[in-house]
């Protein structure tokens, strides 16, 4: 709701950036595992976490391509 003497902008809205979603989502759980010591071996690790960025980043590219950039 404008004040007094002020003009009301549409709101803008950002697009979702999955590259960052996913990779901030992956090394929460990671991070997790690494707690409660569910993964022990550091190349499963280096593993999943690899796995889980290329997976991010083609959810992303996906993602750019579908909305035509």
């Amino acid at each position: 709701m404008p004040r007094e003497g002020e003009v009301e902008r549409p709101r803008r809205l950002h697009r979702t950036d999955w590259m960052a979603l996913l990779s901030g989502v992956l090394f929460v759980v990671l991070g997790i595992l690494i707690v409660t010591r569910a993964i022990r071996d550091p190349l499963v690790l280096i593993g999943v976490m690899v796995l889980g960025l290329a997976f991010a980043g083609l959810v992303a590219i996906v993602a750019r391509a579908v909305r035509g950039k």
